[in-house]
């Protein structure tokens, strides 16, 4: 039960982001729904996978899941990519980091800046994988399925 909540709460915060970002509203629900499920990834494999892997793969299912939605409804992959990564994106980390930093700590700021690092290098390398694959595979595997 604790998982859903998780879920619900990525999938409404994705929403309020791609509202911020002026994403058409016919797009809301699968951006909301492409965030929580990245996010609902993420959780699962965090414990046995550890954070950059499970990052990682979380990263894979939102563009994959960007990419169908995209060819599906006809429109570019970013609107549903850039409001889908929000929930896996370190912004805590960033601010930790530079809190550390501006308060004279720096050992505390080098450990959480690399950690932060991570998981950018995880997150683009998550990105550039799944925009590795055809386009032609997703028209194919969208004209089967619907999102």
């Amino acid at each position: 039960m604790h998982l859903f909540f998780e879920f619900l709460n990525a999938a409404v915060g994705t929403m309020a982001f791609a509202l911020l970002f002026q994403v058409p509203k016919q797009y809301y629900v699968n951006c909301g729904i492409i965030g929580g499920c990245g996010w609902l990834c993420y959780k699962l494999l965090l414990s046995g996978c550890g954070l950059f892997a499970s990052t990682f793969f979380a990263t894979v299912l939102v563009v994959f899941l960007s990419r169908l939605s995209a060819v599906h409804r006809h429109c570019p992959v970013t609107v549903f990519l850039i409001a889908g990564i929000f929930p896996l994106v370190p912004g805590a980390g960033i601010y930790w980091t530079a809190y550390y930093a501006v308060t004279d700590q720096l050992a505390k700021a080098s450990a959480r800046g690399f950690l932060t690092l991570k998981i950018a290098v995880a997150i683009v390398l998550g990105i550039l994988f799944v925009f590795e694959f055809p386009q032609k595979w997703f028209r194919r595997i969208a004209s089967h399925e619907t999102i």
